[in-house]
């Protein structure tokens, strides 16, 4: 079943990139793995899937040495600042960088353990009081101050949207981003590129996909429901 629904998800956004005139290289599936067994993961792995993703800092801890060393492995959930010292060096891509505090502390990080951490910046755009993310106006003075950070490079934008029966509904929202993108790489910020849209979830990855997005999060279509949680990625 699992490497079935891989596999569906995968034609889905082979459809998509088709109706958008888009190369579907652009496009990359992370598997949400939160709350699943390395089993699962095994055998999307043997069926060819490489990039996973993990809400939590300790469940990427503990899953990394039990998995192969080829996984790329992204963290998409909120960071504490005290976990960072467990993300950085673990995680190929930070996901959900909302504040200069933390961005802040990854730098740090990054610097004892010499490194360069690649990171998104996540937006609120549906302004929603329950998530995480800057709002689209502050969006840039934000970039503009991690950039002078060492050990860190922002690499594009990450947001989650609303909750909807109607993927059709967040269609503004994904698009909102792209051109918020497009905006802020006209601005040639040193140390910023624009090159990473990280939208689009189980319900709605396909109106992502069509508005721009080059890394989809995608959970329950491909592992089944969740046991908890207020919400599918």
């Amino acid at each position: 079943m699992l490497t079935s629904n891989l596999e569906r998800v995968k034609e889905n956004i082979l459809k998509a990139c088709a109706r958008a005139g888009r190369d579907p290289s652009e496009v990359h599936l992370i598997a949400v793995s939160k709350t699943k067994p390395v089993e699962d993961i095994r055998t999307l792995y043997d069926a060819g899937q490489r990039l996973f993703g993990e809400n939590k800092v300790q469940e990427l801890c503990d899953k990394i040495p039990q998995l192969p060393g080829d996984i790329s492995w992204h963290l998409i959930g909120h960071l504490q600042t005290n976990k960072v010292k467990h993300a950085v060096g673990n995680a190929v891509l930070i996901h959900s960088v909302d504040s200069l505090k933390l961005a802040e502390t990854i730098s740090k990080e990054a610097g004892k353990k010499q490194l360069v951490v690649p990171v998104l910046i996540e937006v609120n755009v549906a302004r929603e009081d329950t998530k995480f993310g800057v709002y689209p106006e502050e969006c840039e003075d934000l970039i503009a101050a991690v950039s002078s950070l060492p050990g860190i490079r922002t690499e594009g934008l990450m947001t989650i949207a609303p909750a909807v029966e109607n993927p059709e509904e967040n269609r503004p929202f994904f698009r909102k981003l792209k051109q918020l993108s497009v905006d802020i790489a006209a601005k040639k910020i040193h140390n910023v590129s624009m090159n990473a849209l990280s939208m689009g979830m189980t319900n709605d990855y396909e109106i992502a996909v069509e508005e721009g997005a080059s890394f989809v999060r995608v959970g329950t279509a491909i592992f089944g429901a969740r046991n908890y949680g207020t919400g599918e990625l």
